[in-house]
């Protein structure tokens, strides 16, 4: 054979030869774009209906501080409180009127956030059909000591104990049945958030039922105690961007208002709230199995990192301190968080060199619950009389 090729002329052997190159060059480009096909997922489509439960004492308020930004990003509606009130109707049964203009846009909102108790029905005439529904939960025992200091003066159970292991060593010596609807922080408050009574039996037919009834209500339950896991997670499964998911964290205290709980007083949290703990335990199973389908935990530590990153480098453009500062120590007053029980809830002081949109977005990353809720129902309806809570020009 390789006489004969030797043998052909110079413009066929020419020919031979690019032809030759060009069959490679078409299956090297068709197996690298199989492959490619193979390898890039389906671009999905970013999610602009969401609806999230927003529970007690779960870093919840860094998650709506997080959704309204969306909404406005993106120039969305969000389903507000109406009239004077920053709640949606809580401690009471969600329905349509704790939501403002309801009457007249129906479901023509995009977002929904602010503190409910969830009653399914009634949500879903708010939101749209295809909506995406989220919430959080966070470890009970966690969960209890930071609800003991901040609701110390509104829960009476809390507020006839001395601290939270005398509480713990005897609860019911406190917690006064009659008193159920002051004590709902004080006993099971994340199942009460869901909907469900916070002084249920412990019964196993009837919490595998409501952990049946919340994973068809929710398509995601997030962690508290993974939070950034929990961002990364949200990101990817409503196909949004990490500066769609950035945060500093908000409504956090400070650790000297931490009460140390003793090992006995932590094994009772589990008993005394055993529906919150065996909710928290399902569904923390749930997150990592969806974390591991789906991202896989090598890509989650990558994606863990980024965010970390750019989050580091948000703080060092916006604030002043680097970190969050405890409530005496914050300049502007109109960025001072609401402050509740024993607990100094820590805000933030800006740089004061920043140019006007680089301090719009600062703003917007820092602004406490209460003052974004109120501007963002200044925008929405500027012709209704503002909420009482002044906000960050």
């Amino acid at each position: 054979h390789s006489l004969k090729f030797c043998s052909l002329s110079r413009p066929i052997k020419n020919l031979f030869l690019v032809n030759v190159f060009l069959g490679l060059a078409f299956l090297l480009g068709f197996f690298h774009s199989s492959a490619e096909l193979l390898a890039s997922p389906t671009p999905c489509q970013a999610k602009t209906n969401v609806m999230f439960l927003k529970t007690h004492k779960t870093a919840s308020s860094t998650i709506l501080n997080i959704l309204f930004r969306f909404t406005e990003r993106y120039k969305l509606t969000a389903a507000l409180p109406a009239g004077q009130q920053f709640h949606l109707g809580y401690p009471e049964s969600f329905v349509t009127n704790f939501v403002e203009g309801f009457q007249t846009q129906g479901q023509n909102y995009n977002i929904m956030c602010n503190h409910l108790r969830f009653n399914p029905s009634e949500v879903h005439k708010v939101m749209a059909k295809n909506t995406f529904y989220f919430s959080i939960l966070r470890n009970p025992i966690a969960l209890l000591e930071s609800s003991y200091v901040y609701y110390k003066d509104v829960a009476p159970a809390f507020s006839r104990s001395k601290d939270v292991n005398e509480y713990l060593a005897s609860p019911l010596k406190y917690y006064h049945k009659e008193d159920y609807r002051r004590n709902i922080y004080a006993k099971n408050n994340m199942w009460f958030d869901f909907g469900y009574d916070n002084n249920a039996e412990d019964d196993e037919n009837y919490i595998q039922s409501v952990l049946d009834e919340t994973e068809e209500n929710f398509h995601l339950i997030l962690i508290a105690d993974y939070f950034d896991e929990s961002m990364i997670l949200l990101k990817h499964t409503l196909c949004w961007d990490l500066d769609d998911v950035i945060y500093f964290k908000l409504n956090s205290r400070s650790n000297e208002t931490v009460q140390a709980l003793t090992p006995e007083s932590e094994e009772r949290v589990k008993k005394w709230c055993s529906l919150d703990w065996k909710l928290y335990l399902h569904f923390n199973q749930s997150f990592w199995r969806r974390i591991e389908e789906t991202i896989g935990l090598e890509e989650l530590e990558k994606e863990v990192n980024d965010l970390r990153m750019r989050q580091k480098e948000l703080m060092e453009t916006c604030l002043l301190d680097q970190e969050a500062v405890v409530k005496a120590h914050i300049k502007d007053k109109t960025l001072l968080p609401f402050q509740s029980g024993s607990a100094n809830i820590l805000g933030y002081n800006l740089r004061k060199d920043l140019d006007n949109d680089t301090l719009k977005k600062c703003q917007k990353m820092v602004i406490p619950e209460l003052q974004y809720t109120s501007y963002l129902y200044s925008l929405q309806y500027p012709h209704k009389k503002g909420k009482p809570i002044n906000f960050p020009k």
